[in-house]
């Protein structure tokens, strides 16, 4: 009786990690590969306590078990709870940019490395230098703008 418990309870663990790796942690596939091996071993083993033809069977129903667990996960979309459906559609700076021009003086708030903080026309906004870093509380003036990117540099 034993063996039946641990052979069933296995595949059933190979079974669940298999499902967990396709649904919940894809790419990842080490969950996947350690619930494939665990999968081999319950119906290894059946093979060695029960003989040829109960290990066969164990192979056909197992086989079948995946097969329709795999189906009904994701035909009726039981997972569907489980994942994320909002998306982020906004952008940085996005409607700030209307009172910020070119030549514009402000100060940093943050280091920018080179992205960061600066406050410009009494507005806190993220600006982004051409590669050099700035200390936090530096002068700066905006250089160019492109597509909601503030590029400043530093004024001396």
């Amino acid at each position: 009786m034993t063996e039946w418990i641990t052979v069933v309870s296995l595949i059933f663990f190979g079974l669940a990690l298999i499902v967990v790796e396709i649904v919940f942690v894809p790419g990842t596939t080490l969950v996947g590969i350690f619930g494939f091996l665990v999968l081999i071993v319950g119906v290894g083993l059946s093979f060695r306590y029960f003989g040829s033809e109960a290990g066969w069977i164990t192979v056909g129903c197992t086989s079948v078990t995946a097969g329709i667990i795999l189906y009904y996960s994701f035909s009726s979309n039981v997972w569907g709870k489980f994942s994320l459906k909002s998306k982020i559609d906004s952008k940085v700076n996005e409607g700030e940019l209307d009172d910020v021009k070119v030549g514009e003086e402000g100060k940093t708030i943050s280091t920018l490395r080179p992205v960061g903080k600066a406050e410009l026309n009494n507005k806190i906004i993220e600006v982004k230098t051409q590669g050099e870093y700035l200390e936090s509380g530096k002068r700066v003036r905006v250089i160019k703008i492109l597509s909601n990117q503030i590029f400043v540099e530093p004024i001396n």
